[in-house]
């Protein structure tokens, strides 16, 4: 059987293990490509900690086009930033050129509800070309699928409450930044909760500008009514800074973030739907001190009630992992803007 051809976009920290969970999973990497001037030329090994060659050297960003003109790519992985406004020039690159995309962008997860232009435009073009594009990665597994299966053994539905923390120190510097770390509270306020601090008309306004800044659950609480069945009449969004409590060095941001700064945001989303059922989903980025670790914490409120919860989970690794099991299903789904809601569990 030919190997699927497989493009990395985005070199930085996940992609030591999107690359190398698709390459012992019998995947040909065909090509690697960022915008960091410092890793061109040089042999994916440096991202996987390895002495022994891939043969596959990190390649200007700005070469892409040009790259897949010259050579057959099934799939692309993109491991870049988190809002689909950033991302999607790199996804009609591939999609121009029928290739299909996976990407860990938070947005990309259910971008229907925070960027319906931008979907549109892209859906168009992936179907024209016969490829699909979707977002995946942890949210698909335990802020997802784990829910409405959960949901699928519950007699009546009331409400569902998420909560789900994470270290921004895993996942890079855009990351880290999105989640205010390293901020004031002053600067905070100002720069990201002011963003929520509007009415449901102002928000609906940016998002039919493809202006709004989405919070991860944004997107997950709109793709969770999707897979349920759930029609929303209001979702809100309500971001607070996380303190630190003491001096805590980030390697990400390369700066001590002093007591009493931020190390990183809480975002609660809260999404009213017809049925009656309520989601409320809360998700906790931030530079974790030693004692502080991974925790997905979710409750489905009803007829029966049932909480799961998975303390220090991987996330970063059930990222990528989950990124690269999808590849089969995403290259056999429908074209177009295809999320993995409409995708086997």
């Amino acid at each position: 059987m030919e190997k699927i051809k497989m493009v990395q976009y985005g070199c930085g920290k996940m992609s030591k293990y999107t690359i190398g969970y698709a390459l012992e999973k019998g995947v040909q990497l065909v090509g690697a490509f960022d915008i960091d001037k410092s890793k061109f030329g040089k042999d994916v090994s440096i991202l996987l900690d390895s002495k022994e060659k891939v043969g596959v050297k990190i390649q200007d960003a700005t070469k892409l086009e040009e790259f897949l003109k010259e050579n057959a790519v099934d799939v692309a992985i993109v491991t870049t930033t988190s809002l689909f406004s950033e991302n999607y020039p790199i996804y009609e690159v591939f999609a121009k050129n029928g290739v299909n995309v996976i990407s860990t962008c938070e947005e990309a997860f259910y971008a229907q509800n925070s960027s319906p232009a931008l979907v549109e435009k892209l859906d168009k073009i992936a179907k024209e070309n016969g490829c699909t594009i979707c977002g995946s990665g942890y949210q698909d597994v335990f802020w997802g699928n784990l829910i409405s299966v959960l949901g699928g053994a519950t007699h009546k539905i009331n409400t569902i409450r998420g909560k789900s923390s994470y270290n921004v120190e895993d996942y890079g510097i855009s990351l880290a930044k999105v989640h205010g770390a390293g901020l004031t509270v002053e600067q905070f306020q100002k720069e990201i909760a002011s963003v929520d601090e509007i009415s449901d008309e102002e928000r609906q306004k940016l998002i039919d500008e493809g202006n709004y800044a989405p919070s991860y659950m944004w997107n997950v609480n709109g793709w969770l009514c999707s897979k349920l069945g759930l029609h929303v009449i209001r979702q809100s969004q309500k971001t607070t800074p996380q303190i630190a409590t003491e001096d805590i060095y980030s390697s990400t941001l390369d700066m001590t973030i002093k007591k009493g700064d931020c190390t990183g945001m809480s975002a609660i989303v809260t999404t009213e739907t017809e049925e009656g059922t309520t989601i409320i989903s809360e998700c906790i980025g931030k530079v974790y001190r030693k004692d502080e670790f991974d925790c997905n914490d979710w409750t489905i409120e009803g007829t029966p009630t049932t909480r799961v919860v998975i303390e220090r989970p991987a996330t970063a690794e059930l990222t990528c992992a989950s990124v690269i099991n999808r590849i089969v299903e995403v290259l056999v789904a429908e074209p177009g803007y295809t999320t993995t809601d409409q995708m086997p569990e």
